[in-house]
């Protein structure tokens, strides 16, 4: 558990900045931060047109944008190193964007997502967990075939002996390069027995 933990808050915090930047880029340009500066202009004794308000309103949104899109990234490679898949990671990603950038245009935007939003939304996590338990699976298929191979590969055979398969006619089949190491195994021998009779005489 303590293995997972990290890289789901730094998935799920990546998500929370992507939503971040969204709405301060969405900020820099709306009417809205108009009417903010407006008002802000208006409580600091100054005329509620000030363009120099509005202007370093605007442009520390930018800033923010920025901030939070390099933030972003930032969060999300470091929980792809530390997780042991990257769609794992990009469903907490994309569920926490979804569901907070949901959250901040009712707040901030007075926005009302329509039912087939969220049915959208729910669909495409629903579809990125399945991806993820495919891609699960896949990997743990994976990691049993090669125990496997790696336990055959350890395994101690006699010498010489021969590992047939089927061709295409279902026939057993003999690997040339086996028989051929076994023909010169056995005159070795033949040659060794010959040399200690003509001794023995």
């Amino acid at each position: 558990m303590s293995y997972k933990a990290p890289w789901l808050a730094l998935a799920a915090a990546s998500g929370a900045c992507a939503a971040f930047n969204g709405v301060f880029a969405k900020l820099t340009t709306t009417q809205l931060t108009t009417s903010w500066s407006s008002a802000i202009s208006t409580f600091l004794h100054l005329s509620s047109s000030n363009q120099f308000i509005e202007f370093i309103i605007r442009g520390s949104f930018f800033l923010l944008n920025l901030a939070f899109n390099a933030l972003m990234w930032a969060l999300f490679t470091s929980a792809l190193t530390r997780a042991s898949s990257t769609t794992r990671v990009s469903i907490i990603n994309t569920s926490s964007n979804f569901l907070i950038t949901a959250l901040l245009g009712l707040i901030i935007f007075s926005e009302k997502l329509p039912p087939l939003w969220w049915v959208g939304a729910a669909g495409l996590v629903v579809g990125n967990v399945i991806i993820g338990r495919r891609e699960e699976e896949g990997d743990e298929s994976g990691k049993a075939q090669a125990s496997k191979g790696v336990q055959s590969e350890g395994e101690e055979r006699p010498l010489g002996e021969r590992y047939r398969d089927l061709d295409e006619s279902g026939r057993e089949r003999v690997d040339d390069d086996i028989l051929e190491l076994d023909t010169d195994v056995g005159d070795e021998a033949k040659g060794f027995k010959r040399g200690g009779e003509e001794d023995e005489e």
